[in-house]
């Protein structure tokens, strides 16, 4: 799976005393991955809010923690569109160190109108090139 990938290197702030990557950390590094997407998608997320009032949430997620990062390693953080529903899209995710997983993901972002924070439907336009389904 290999849609897009986004490069994350591993500073000391990311790490714990022992130089291994802290686990939630992982998931700065997809929502970073996603976020870059949607940005290669054409997608200002600025401008859709003020646009629209529409943004992403993530509504669920699922992760499999298969080996650590460390300090100083260079990670490749992949988003492919597994799903597109009507307001709501899946997502799997890996992170990748020198073709290794190290960790996967199944991330569900829910589109929502952020005053009210109900669900809404993702806009048709929103995505004129349309992308592959993993």
């Amino acid at each position: 799976m290999s849609a897009f990938s986004w490069p994350v290197r591993i500073y000391w702030e990311d790490t714990d005393a022992g130089g291994v990557v802290y686990h939630s950390n992982y998931l700065r590094f997809m929502e970073r991955a996603r976020t870059e997407w949607l940005r290669a998608q054409g997608i200002d997320q600025v401008a859709l809010r003020e646009a629209t009032s529409l943004g992403f949430v993530v509504r669920d997620m699922q992760l499999d923690f298969l080996r650590p990062a460390r300090l100083n390693d260079e990670l490749l953080v992949s988003v492919g569109v597994k799903e597109r529903r009507s307001a709501s899209m899946l997502f799997d995710q890996e992170i990748v160190c020198g073709g290794t997983t190290l960790v996967r993901a199944t991330v569900r972002a829910a589109c929502v109108n952020l005053d009210t924070m109900r669900p809404a439907q993702i806009p048709a336009d929103l995505f004129p090139n349309e992308f592959p389904i993993y």
